[in-house]
C-alpha cells in the first residue's frame, strides 16, 4: 500500500479516488490549506509518505537545497483532463513493471515515465 501526501495541487476528487481504491492518502489541502512547499516536504519527510504534486519545485527543494527526502515523489508533469485522472495515472503506475516509488523522484508526463534516485 502507499502512504502517500496530496500536494494541494492534486485535485480531491483523485485523492477521494486513490482512497476508494484501498491507498492510504493524506491531502495537504484538508489539513493545512496554503501550506508551503517547505512545510509540505518536512512533513512528507517526517511522516514517510510519498509526495504526490503537480509542482515541480520540489525537486529544487530536494536536489539543490538538499533538504530532507519524502519516502519518494511522484511528480505529475501533465495538466490533468479530469479531476480524477491523477488517481488513475498513479493507480497505473503501481502496476508497470520495474517501477519502484520509495527512494525515487518520479516524473510522469503523457510521454514517459522517470525516475531518479532521491539523495
Amino acid at each position: 500500500m502507499i502512504r502517500s501526501l496530496a500536494n494541494e495541487n492534486v485535485p480531491l476528487a483523485s485523492v477521494r479516488q486513490l482512497r476508494e481504491a484501498g491507498y492510504e492518502v493524506v491531502a495537504i489541502a484538508e489539513l493545512s490549506f496554503g501550506a508551503k512547499d517547505i512545510s509540505v516536504l518536512d512533513r512528507a519527510a517526517r511522516e514517510d509518505q510519498i509526495l504526490i504534486t503537480f509542482d515541480r519545485d520540489y525537486g529544487e527543494l530536494i536536489y539543490r537545497r538538499h533538504l530532507p527526502s519524502p519516502r519518494g515523489v511522484i511528480h505529475l508533469r501533465f495538466v490533468p483532463e479530469t479531476p480524477e485522472e491523477a488517481a488513475t495515472v498513479i493507480a497505473a503506475l503501481v502496476e508497470v513493471p520495474g517501477i519502484r516509488l520509495e527512494g525515487r523522484y518520479t516524473v510522469i508526463d503523457r510521454q514517459r515515465i522517470r525516475q531518479r534516485p532521491l539523495p
